[in-house]
Formats: structure tokens, sequence, C-alpha cells
């Protein structure tokens, strides 16, 4: 069957593919486009405006096509969203390597990947989109929450209780935020301009409310926060016209940010035209369209930099609203910091980050046990058992049922391995597929989000997350993926992906015992080598081994 078609992941244990190392990223595609997980699958476009997991719908039924006929020990070659080889390899490789969106330096131009994906040459992988390990909004979620909490712990005694939260953009990404904010107990008004994405969040849980008016928006976060009372409310309205209007009116926001798909100037939609007119604009005028969108985006910033001046915090959230905001000539624009560097950076030093994991079999009853699983193996970890209590209360599973937490080096491989034993025993109906989102301690480089304002001056160096897929492939990942662009867009991040299976055999043991420790170790290293103090002591204390300072002992 050719084009567009409802798509929904196999469940259960009978295997379409020659093992659960195929069938793996076989289903994990599928999922990718169900439309439970999917912001337009009829266009296969995953989350983020554009993110697509396949180029075309040919080129998604041969990469299928191939993989029910994959050997196991054959991997086969994806570019950018089209299968374009199956070599033999080993048992140990890879079964997939793609490479999302890549160009060389002086043609790494959003113009120049139009241009090239126009003629059906490329697609933009996003993140998760392209490497087939999105689920859902659930994905953004945990480190989402880990930010809010963050600043809760660092300017709010340790809770949002009380504070109101202004931020834009309800959509794949940004559809995390309400949600977060609320399970750290505040107050989160959110603003998109696409009323079926505000809509969606209420379906899936992640929403409150939606308000009728900005009247009624403000009346109800005020409300709720005199009562230090949790509420997410919901605006359909464009950011670039209610941040200034708010900012005005003197809405008592405490923090502000922003998640609308600002990477992406031509996902952005000006406040200037109507609906209407912006779509004949953009399908007519894509240059004009872009300044349009440039000089509203540079609204949205300066209204952000008024409530920083008010006092509020104010962060952000690696979409690259403030570079696109000083294209348009807003000289204010990089005044506050990027999330990263304000507020994470010390997790990364200690290769912490996202672990998301999937249950195969479709039932939601093996997430649960890997739930408790995860809470017998860190009993003394109460961030994490709150968090896990939190999302098993809270949390509505999209596509295959998933979870996500945040580990460290050190910490990932016990539980991957846990995971594993429990196959092996027939405690899981089907194998787990185990892998991250790629804003991630050691598997990005990118100058406006994971990368920004390194110690060392290093921001701008990708050879990190080439290292990061290299050694993946080498320890035994199920599939790696290297992309360019991710969430702040094309020319401004490299970025890589790594997931593995764990199915219950010996041979996946011996895998995860060493990619989700080489994983999370680049992450360590990276930072250590910049001169971060506390990777290095991670690194000593766990004995991650890092040549130059051997050398210097």
């Amino acid at each position: 069957m050719s084009g567009p078609r409802p798509v929904k992941a196999p469940t259960g244990s009978k295997l379409t593919c020659a093992n659960w190392q195929i069938e793996a990223p076989y289903r994990m595609l599928q999922n990718n486009l169900d439309p439970a997980v999917a912001e337009r699958p009829d266009d296969l476009v995953v989350y983020g405006g554009t993110g697509r997991a396949a180029r075309s719908w040919d080129a998604y039924d041969a990469m299928l096509r191939t993989m029910t006929a994959l050997k196991p020990d054959e991997t086969m070659l994806v570019q950018s969203g089209k299968p374009v080889g199956v070599f033999r390899t080993h048992e140990w490789a890879p079964r997939v390597l793609l490479a999302n969106s890549n160009l060389v330096g002086d043609w790494a131009t959003w113009d120049e990947f139009r241009r090239l994906e126009d003629l059906g040459l490329t697609m933009y992988g996003q993140m998760t989109a392209g490497s087939w390990i999105y689920i859902g909004t659930q994905g953004i979620l945990q480190g989402t929450y880990e930010c809010f909490a963050e600043i809760a712990r660092r300017k709010f005694g340790n809770t949002l209780a009380g504070t109101i939260t202004l931020t834009g953009g309800l959509g794949g990404m940004g559809g995390a935020q309400p949600l977060a904010i609320t399970m750290n107990d505040g107050v989160a008004l959110c603003v998109d301009v696409d009323a079926w994405r505000v809509n969606r969040r209420v379906e899936t849980r992640y929403l409150d409310v939606v308000a009728t008016s900005l009247g009624d928006a403000v009346a109800q976060c005020l409300a709720a926060k005199k009562e230090r009372r949790r509420l997410s409310v919901g605006l359909v309205a464009n950011a670039a016209d209610v941040f200034p209007k708010l900012l005005a009116m003197g809405f008592p926001a405490d923090i502000v940010t922003d998640q609308t798909s600002a990477h992406d100037p031509l996902s952005y939609v000006p406040n200037d035209v109507s609906e209407e007119a912006a779509k004949n604009l953009l399908a007519t005028n894509p240059a004009e369209y872009i300044r349009r969108s440039r000089l509203a985006m540079a609204e949205q910033c300066a209204a952000m930099v008024g409530f920083m001046d008010a006092g509020a915090e104010v962060f952000d959230y690696g979409n690259s609203l403030r570079r696109e905001a000083q294209l348009s000539g807003y000289d204010r624009a990089f005044d506050y910091p990027g999330f990263l560097p304000a507020y994470i950076r010390p997790q990364f030093c200690e290769g912490r980050g996202p672990f998301r994991w999937v249950a195969l079999s479709g039932d939601p009853a093996d997430i649960a046990a890997t739930d408790a699983a995860a809470l017998e193996e860190f009993p003394d970890d109460e961030g994490l058992a709150k968090w896990i209590h939190l999302a098993k209360e809270r949390v509505a599973f999209q596509g295959l049922p998933a979870r996500i937490c945040w580990l460290g080096y050190g910490e990932r491989h016990r539980l991957g391995l846990r995971f594993n034993e429990m196959v092996k025993k027939g405690q899981l109906k089907a194998p787990i597929v185990i892998g991250r989102d790629h804003l991630d301690s050691g598997s990005v480089a990118s100058p406006y989000r994971e990368t920004e304002s390194m110690i060392d001056g290093s921001d701008a160096i990708a050879d990190w997350p080439l290292l990061n897929a290299l050694v993946n492939t080498a320890s035994g990942a199920t599939w790696v993926s290297i992309h360019h662009g991710g969430g702040v867009g094309i020319g401004r991040s490299i970025h890589a992906g790594m997931v593995a299976v764990a199915d219950g055999t010996d041979l996946a043991a011996e895998k995860l015992a060493r990619v989700l420790v080489t994983d999370p170790g680049m992450g360590v290293i990276r930072h250590a080598d910049a001169g971060y103090d506390r990777a290095i002591e991670v690194a000593d204390q766990r004995g991650v081994r890092l040549p130059m300072r051997e050398a210097q002992a």
C-alpha cells in the first residue's frame, strides 16, 4: 500500500522479523507514526514541526520490508529517512545505522536544506523522530520536570506552589510543559496558536483546561496562584501577541520561557497576518514569511526580556528563539540564559540524563513491572521515586507503553541488565527497548542548548557526538543515528542517538553492560575534558579513564 494510512506498531510476543534485535526497530518505526504519538502522521511528521520518521511513504514501506528480511548479522543503512543499502556485518553490530539532515559546513543553511528537501534528497529528522525512539510527549516530560524541579530548588524553596510560569508552545516537545509544572505544584499559562494542539494536550492529560479568552486565562491563573493550587491553563493565541500584552498589564509571572517551533521560522506563525493569509504567504513567498516570523519572535523575545527586567526567572528552552530574534535585529536577545547552563549542566557532569524504555509487548503491565524494578534498584533515590509515582498517576501512554527517568553513569547499565534478566525469566511478556532523548550529557554539540557557554569555550566542537555514535556502535547498540539540526535548526547542532534491546539473551546482556556504560560515560569525559571539577571527580570516583590525567599522574 502506497501513501498515507493508519499506522500502529505490532504488539505481543510473535516475531515478524528474524529476532528481537530487528523486531525492535521494526516496531518502533511504526510506533513513531501511530496517530496517538505523531503530530502529523499522514505527512510522516512525528513532532517539532517537520521532524519525520521516514522521507516518503515508499521509503517507509521499503524500510519495513527490508527489516522483515534482514538477517541477524546484517545492517540496514538509512540516509535521511530512506534505506540505501544492506551489508553483512556481525551480531554485535547495530541492525540499523541512520544519518539524518547532515550537510557540509558551508552548505549547512535552512535555504540549502529546503532546496535539497524539495528535490527529495533529504529530510529533517529532528531528534527522536528520525531515530525511531519517540514515545510521545512523555519523552521530554521527565527532562522538563527535572528542569522545573531544579528551578524550584534554587529559587522557590523546593516547590513551585504559589508561582506562575508563562510559556509558549504546546507541540510534541512544548506540550510537556504544563504537566511538568503542575507536577512541581505550580501554575502554568501556556500559549499556542494552534487550537488542535491545545485541545490534544487536554485529551492526553498534559493540560488541565483551555481558557476562553486572555482575561479568563489570567483570572484562572491568579486565583490558582493565590490558593497555591496547581493548575495548567491553555490559551489559543499567538505568543508574540500575548507575551507583550501580559507584560504591559503587569501580569505576575514568576517564571517565563518558550517552546514554540522557533528553531524553524517557517514553523513559527507570524502575528501580523491571519491564519489563512499566513498559509498563503508560506506557499507563495517563504522569504517574506521568514522575515515576518522573525519579527514576531523578536516581539516575544523582547517581552521575555521585559519580564526578566521585572524580576522573573527567564530562560531559553533550547528552541533557538533568541537567535531568530537576534537575526531580526533585536540586540538584547541573549540577555537571558539557556536552560542547560543555567540548571542542568551539573547533572550532565555526572553522565546523568534521560533514560527511556518501551514495552514491545504493548502491555502496560510490563511498564508497571519495570517501574517497580527501577524503584527496587535505586531505593535511596528520592527524586526517582517521586517521579515514578507521579508518572504512574498522571502520564497517559501514547502508542507502545513507555517510561522515562533520569539516570547517570554507573546506573543505566544496572537497570538495563535488570530488565534483560526480567525478560529472560519470563517476568515480562516481551523484550524492552532502551534508548534516550538526544538531549543528553555526551551526545550533542549545540552552542544554543546542550553546549552553550562551556567553560573552556568548546561550545561548537562537534567531535563529541560523533565519538558518541562511534563508541556506541562499537559497544553493541541495536541502532545508532547521527543527526544535524535537532531542536535548534540546521547549522546549529550535531547530535547522536542510541537504542539497545533487552531481549533476555546472554548476548544482549553483554551488549547492555557495555553500551549503557559508554553512552553516559561520554558525558563524563566530555565535561571532564572541558575542565568541570564535578565531572573530574565523577571520573576519579567511578573509574572512568581519562588518558590526559593518567599522563599527568
